[in-house]
């Protein structure tokens, strides 16, 4: 999409002065599945992929991949975007003083009413971006354009409530662990040679349509939001051409919020491997999902299962994924 002022202002802050080389042009990519698809690598997943997955869950242990919501925790600022807030409607003193019902004191002081409400910018906590959350020149994946197909109550395409819901092989790799080191180190750009060791280490091989999460280690300072923002380790774009052409990923994740690596390998554009994932190769992107558990237990393949809010029109849905071990082939 065409820089605007904010969006120039952000790239400057991230390239804190460098001009990284420029690249080939990028253009959103055409769906093999058909002009109307708005889910692209999604169509991977199948009734017998499903069912295959499903087949070997050992059901003993389920991982809880979600993080919490709480004010003050890590969000993304630099465009001005909302922070995660709650506030209470209703406590059972304040029922007994108002009597919103029209019920009067005795059954107010009775009956205890607790109510709340949350405002948030879609994009906080455990997420997954749909296709429409980032594009280039004006349109996103399968050439759906913002002048046709976004109005005042979002996407008309493309949107969260497109999204099925996943179930899955995950693959988790831990490349704090093949590296040696308790968190990658400041705005760290992982490559392909990093995914390639962690998965020998791991003994894991990436198949086609498997959801992979990457955990950078930051997760374990996530109650602490400036130390969690700040000069993230992310995702570079050999990396998740790695991902994607190589190895046929049909979701990619990560423990983190910025997922990719800044300063931008490309000088005309600072979200390249955003741009790359979602807009030309139809690849739903993950963040903020909670790895520490699985990397603790040495639990690299697992069944994935999660599903977005059908939040219409939104480029962006809260999660609460699951993980459940596999059983060996053959169990």
């Amino acid at each position: 999409m065409p820089y605007s002022r904010t969006a120039t202002a952000i790239a400057l802050a991230l390239f804190l002065g460098t001009m990284p080389p420029a690249a080939d042009a990028q253009t959103v990519g055409t769906s093999p599945w058909g002009p109307d698809d708005e889910i692209g690598r999604l169509n991977l997943m199948t009734d017998e992929s499903r069912a295959d997955v499903l087949a070997r869950i050992d059901g003993h242990t389920v991982y809880d991949l979600s993080v919490d919501y709480f004010i003050g925790m890590p969000s993304w600022q630099a465009a001005g975007d909302p922070h995660y807030r709650i506030w209470m409607t209703h406590t059972p003193r304040g029922t007994v003083i108002d009597d919103p019902l029209g019920l009067g004191a005795d059954m107010n002081e009775h009956v205890s009413y607790t109510g709340s409400a949350v405002s948030m910018y879609t994009h906080s906590g455990t997420h997954i971006d749909t296709l429409a959350h980032f594009g280039l020149d004006g349109e996103i994946w399968n050439g759906f354009s913002a002048d046709d197909h976004l109005g005042d109550r979002g996407w008309t395409v493309a949107g969260a409530e497109a999204l099925p819901p996943i179930v899955a092989r995950g693959v988790l790799i831990d490349l704090p662990a093949a590296l040696g080191v308790e968190m990658l180190a400041d705005n760290y750009r992982i490559t392909a040679g990093d995914l390639r060791d962690a998965l020998d280490r791991q003994d894991v091989a990436l198949r086609e349509g498997d959801v992979v999460l990457i955990r950078t280690g930051r997760m374990q300072v996530y109650e602490d939001a400036q130390a969690y923002m700040s000069h993230p380790p992310g995702l570079g774009m050999e990396a998740a051409r790695f991902l994607i052409e190589e190895s046929g990923a049909m979701v990619v994740g990560a423990d983190n919020l910025s997922f990719e690596a800044f300063p931008s390998e490309i000088e005309t554009n600072y979200v390249p491997v955003h741009t790359y994932l979602l807009a030309e190769q139809g690849a739903p992107i993950l963040e903020l999902v909670y790895l520490e558990e699985l990397a603790r237990d040495s639990i690299y393949a697992f069944a994935f299962i999660g599903g977005g809010l059908r939040l219409r029109g939104a480029d962006a849905a809260p999660m609460r994924p699951i993980a459940l071990p596999l059983r060996p082939a053959g169990e």
